[in-house]
């Protein structure tokens, strides 16, 4: 499998649990804009979502996925961080569990940690029980 299609397996499991949710779920037409997909609220609002692919941490203890998008451009890799104007939130999945994660508590990137850190930095550690879709979107 090449990367665009595990990048369109994050995104068909993302769908499903927003639609699991009883959420309505639109996709763009093309591959040009800055999210995957838009999610209504339940308000009326909506959500724009960008997916990502993540990966388990060597330690075994949290995963993490990318914040940036990359492409090249002239020869030249160019890489682009999200901002709270192109997207609300990233979207990632993990062991069949969707995670979201705000724009704004991201910058290149975000870890979540699988279960409580017991180190001198537990208090940087972020849990990914605290941004299932579940947890994220009951307020919506």
């Amino acid at each position: 499998m090449n990367t665009k299609d595990i990048g369109n397996i994050t995104e068909v499991e993302t769908i499903l649990a927003f639609l699991k949710l009883g959420f309505n779920v639109l996709q763009p037409y093309g591959d040009n804009a800055r999210y995957d997909i838009v999610v209504e609220k339940h308000n009326g609002e909506f959500m724009r979502i960008q997916c990502k692919t993540s990966a388990i941490h060597k330690n075994g203890k949290s995963f993490h996925f990318d914040g940036r998008s990359s492409h090249r451009r002239n020869g030249k890799f160019v890489s682009h961080t999200y901002t709270k104007d192109e997207i609300d939130y990233f979207a990632t999945t993990f062991n069949g569990i969707v995670y979201l994660v705000p724009v704004e508590e991201c910058n290149k990137g975000k870890s979540l940690y699988l279960k409580p850190c017991k180190t001198h930095n537990q208090h940087k550690a972020v849990q990914a029980a605290d941004y299932t879709i579940e947890k994220i979107t009951e307020t919506w």
